[in-house]
């Protein structure tokens, strides 16, 4: 059964589904309200438990032109931010606590051979998800519908591998990054399977932070191959643990959003609940 929260995101994504597709006529909160199937009240006391703010505070957010503010005034500075060490208050997480280790050339040619992949399942503020570690780190994290979609989606990332269905201290960590008390959360570790392209991209990700956006161009910049943005999108594209590495912060040059392996609605929530936890705490 799911629990409050998961039932949240469900209307959450319902209304955001709707407000993309219904942009240009500005719905307000009695429309968005009535299309899922609540009352105005109930949904703005619903929407704010769920995002921290108001759904019209949300929208800015998420809009086009939010976006291009972001990106125009952060642009120069966005990876050259002088990270703190630690957490600055509950708001922030900085995701310099979340290291990348590549898989061995032998592991990741052998599809993950006499590795032992630990996996579960959890809820989140968007959606199910399941989450699998090796001894060394998380190595995948994906948001889907039901367990075995799911379940096969590891196996098909690491084909060879051995797979017991057990939380491990690593998982449970990781997991804490959706709570809004992140004084309990210690180092995140990430053992990934990639290219070396792929896994410099992945960290490059990880220098955005938390409620702001970057381009594809600005990422290819980064690594130093300013011409490989169509690349660098299908790394992104690649990412096999959602959320830890943010490729959900990533959007296009003219401030739309663009796709996601999870859902652009998906995408679009992660926007919005990052902006309001940097703005309101």
């Amino acid at each position: 059964m799911n629990t409050q929260d998961q039932l949240n995101y469900t209307r959450i994504a319902e209304a955001i589904e709707y407000i993309r597709s219904h942009f240009k006529e500005q719905p307000n909160l009695d429309e968005v309200a009535e299309k899922v199937h609540l009352s105005p009240f109930h949904f703005q006391r619903l929407f704010s438990e769920w995002a921290g703010t108001s759904p019209k505070k949300f929208l800015q957010y998420i809009s086009v032109e939010h976006a291009k503010k972001l990106l125009k005034e952060e642009q120069a500075t966005l990876f050259d931010t002088a990270y703190e060490t630690g957490l600055s208050g509950t708001s922030r997480l900085h995701d310099l606590f979340i290291n990348i280790e590549g898989m061995t050339p032998a592991e990741y040619k052998n599809g993950a051979k006499n590795l032992d992949i630990n996996y579960s399942f959890a809820e989140s503020p968007f959606g199910n998800l399941i989450v699998a570690s090796t001894n060394k780190g998380v190595c995948f994290m994906g948001f889907y519908e039901d367990e075995s979609t799911a379940f096969a989606a590891l196996q098909a990332h690491f084909p060879n591998a051995e797979f017991s269905r057990k939380l491990d201290m690593i998982q449970q960590n990781a997991l804490f990054i959706f709570q809004n008390d992140w004084s309990k959360l210690h180092a995140i570790k990430l053992h990934l399977k990639g290219t070396d392209f792929q896994l410099k991209v992945w960290e490059t990700l990880l220098k955005i932070p938390m409620g702001q956006l970057a381009t594809y161009g600005a990422i290819a910049q980064k690594i130093g191959n300013p011409n490989a943005s169509r690349a660098v999108g299908t790394a992104i594209g690649s990412n096999p643990v959602a959320f830890l590495i943010p490729c959900h912060r990533v959007i296009q040059s003219t401030g739309t959003f663009g796709g996601y392996m999870w859902g652009p609605t998906r995408k679009t929530a992660m926007i919005g609940w990052e902006g309001a936890k940097t703005q309101t705490n």
